[in-house]
């Protein structure tokens, strides 16, 4: 069981489906993964701050995995899977909307 619960928004959903297989497995283990441990070591908490939610960013190579923690329902929601360069996170806004 783990300690949070994982949610994965219809978009960033919709990103992972269509990476490249290697890449597509690399991601959604370290998905499965923040369910246990929320903030790994390669995390990286992000400037922007919202509410209640906490933003990172997971690095695998040149892609990055945005996501926010909730302490209080100890939940973690995926908002989206970007390649970097050129992604700047300037959609952050955005992103949590769709939580």
């Amino acid at each position: 069981m783990s300690a949070y619960s994982v949610y994965v928004t219809p978009p960033a959903w919709r990103e992972i489906k269509n990476l490249q297989g290697h890449i597509r497995q690399r991601v959604r283990r370290a998905v499965d993964a923040l369910g246990n441990d929320p903030r790994p070591l390669r995390s990286k908490r992000l400037r922007q701050p919202a509410q209640d939610w906490d933003l990172w960013r997971l690095r695998l190579d040149n892609w990055r995995i945005v996501y926010a923690v909730h302490e209080g329902d100890k939940r973690v929601g995926v908002l989206g899977v970007r390649k970097r360069p050129p992604y700047d996170y300037g959609d952050l806004a955005a992103l949590l909307a769709q939580l």
